[in-house]
């Protein structure tokens, strides 16, 4: 009988040690004064396939519900997400794009034909007028990118005259013929897009010359101070930061960053948006968190220049680019949107929050009907992409401390490889509500979590969740609700402990009051 008794205690103490051993701890630690900047939930909008002709931008006499020809439906979805800032013309289309050729009346404005993107027509409807007004309507800033391949500094400098000098000039002066007394005083300035590929082909010693050439005549007016954004480097190019800090240093707001996840690692066949296994699967969550690696490294080479980290880095271009949907011209980049996109886009801004000493600013390519889309449209019908529903939950962080987390992650494994199936982020916001973004990348696994908030007061929690039954479902136009978020009730206070339990393939979002 005690032998029996003996061997139970042994087996219940091993169960509980098993099981204390496969619960995953987590610290998270008060807000120091690090902010997360809401600028890292913008969004990039680009002269390419359906993003603005035939996406914000419709017909001159649609049915579709529109001001100004800017669809509206499109505008409150969102507006509900809190877009902070909007990226336009490009992308490659900024280096080939003439701001003049888009003012005026509509009617008289000449057409240009889209040469990096299906070769197209466009006859210039929505230019600088437009995309301002869309902005508004939005309640977000511009983010423009200027022309250093193919413009002038004249051009630049005359632009940037047009739009935010308050005064008499002949730039103001055709403002006012064009129906705007008062400038818009635009703040976010790029100066090039990708000059080391689509915008120019150069060298970074001869662009961080150049930039700052055109820099100089970007003036900043009264009341009116840019944040000029240099080009910055393509993934791994480290040379190009390096070299961009040493010679650009301070005379720049922001350094960019663009990284693109492809599922199969190769540009001429990435992999299919919506059939993938497992394996596939695997590898384009790997390719994905190869970010955490980008962010680090390149922050590292601007902080030998900038330990005081006043350039930002602004990952201007990221998201997961598949093969476009069949029969779809391959121009215009247009895919579907799954659970693995939005996988994609929780784990990415965990990234970003956590590097919000660094990261400033990004911008999620694209945002309607192109490449990572937030949004899809056929005619008049739209649909909220899986990777909106990220944006939805994730837009508690925008301006709030950033709260510090310590953990180790459980492996998910394939194969003979392996990756962290958990990531986290967390900040505090002006209320004192504790907002903590969790996604599991295990498809099979749930994870359960011991989380201790150290000086950290709070009684309740509520959460909600993004997942569905499989990693390839999808929105569409026929069941538009497939993917959607919905309330989580798998985290309770336990003492002064939360305990979760974090469903296999899910995007959670919990609120501690």
């Amino acid at each position: 009988m005690i032998k029996k008794l003996i061997f139970s205690a042994t087996m219940l103490c091993c169960s509980i040690f098993t099981q204390a051993q496969n619960e995953t701890q987590l610290t998270i630690k008060p807000a120091s004064d690090q902010i997360v900047s809401k600028h890292i939930y913008g969004h990039f909008s680009e002269h390419l396939g359906r993003c603005i002709y035939d996406g914000f931008w419709v017909g001159e006499n649609s049915t579709i519900p529109n001001k100004g020809r800017i669809r509206l439906d499109i505008v409150d979805a969102l507006k509900k997400i809190k877009v902070p800032n909007l990226r336009w013309p490009g992308g490659c289309f900024a280096d080939e794009y003439h701001w003049r050729d888009g003012i005026g009346p509509r009617n008289q404005r000449p057409k240009m034909v889209n040469t990096n993107w299906g070769g197209v027509t466009e006859d210039n409807s929505f230019g600088t007028h437009e995309f301002l007004d869309l902005c508004q309507m939005l309640d977000c800033e511009p983010y423009i990118a200027g022309n250093v391949g193919s413009g002038t500094v004249e051009e630049m400098a005359k632009w940037v005259e047009y739009l935010n000098f308050d005064g008499v000039s002949p730039m103001t002066a055709i403002r006012g013929q064009n129906g705007r007394e008062k400038p818009w005083k635009v703040s976010f300035w790029g100066v090039g897009n990708e000059s080391w590929g689509c915008g120019g082909n150069m060298t970074p010693a001869y662009y961080s010359d150049l930039y700052r050439r055109y820099a100089t005549y970007a003036r900043n007016y009264p009341g009116a101070p840019l944040k000029r954004i240099a080009s910055g480097a393509n993934s791994d190019d480290y040379n190009w930061t390096e070299t961009c800090m040493k010679n650009i240093g301070n005379q720049m707001w922001g350094l960019t960053l663009h990284y693109y996840t492809i599922p199969t690692g190769n540009w001429g066949k990435k992999g299919s948006a919506t059939k993938f296994d497992e394996a596939q699967y695997f590898s384009t969550m790997k390719n994905c968190l190869h970010m955490e690696e980008l962010v680090t490294k390149h922050s590292a080479i601007m902080d030998k220049y900038d330990p005081k980290k006043k350039v930002a880095l602004v990952v201007d271009e990221w998201g997961i680019w598949t093969d476009v949907e069949p029969g779809i011209n391959p121009g215009f980049l247009y895919q579907q949107n799954s659970l693995r996109d939005a996988l994609i886009a929780g784990t990415t801004l965990n990234i970003f929050n956590n590097h919000s000493d660094r990261v400033k600013m990004a911008n999620l390519a694209q945002t309607v009907n192109v490449l990572q889309a937030l949004i899809l449209t056929e005619k008049d019908k739209m649909i909220l992409t899986p990777t909106y529903h990220v944006f939805d939950l994730y837009k508690v962080h925008q301006n709030a401390k950033y709260l510090p987390i310590n953990f180790t992650s459980p492996d998910y494994v394939v194969g003979n490889q392996k990756i962290p199936a958990l990531n986290v982020s967390a900040s505090q916001d002006s209320t004192g509500a504790i907002h903590i973004s969790l996604v599991n990348l295990d498809p099979a696994k749930k994870i359960s979590l011991n989380t201790v908030l150290e000086g950290l007061k709070w009684s309740s929690v509520t959460g909600q969740i993004l997942t569905s039954a499989k990693l390839t479902d999808i929105n569409t136009f026929n069941d538009a609700d497939k993917v959607h978020n919905a309330k989580f009730a798998g985290a309770k206070k336990s003492g002064n402990s939360l305990k979760i339990e974090l469903p296999a393939q899910s995007v959670v979002v919990l609120e501690l009051k």
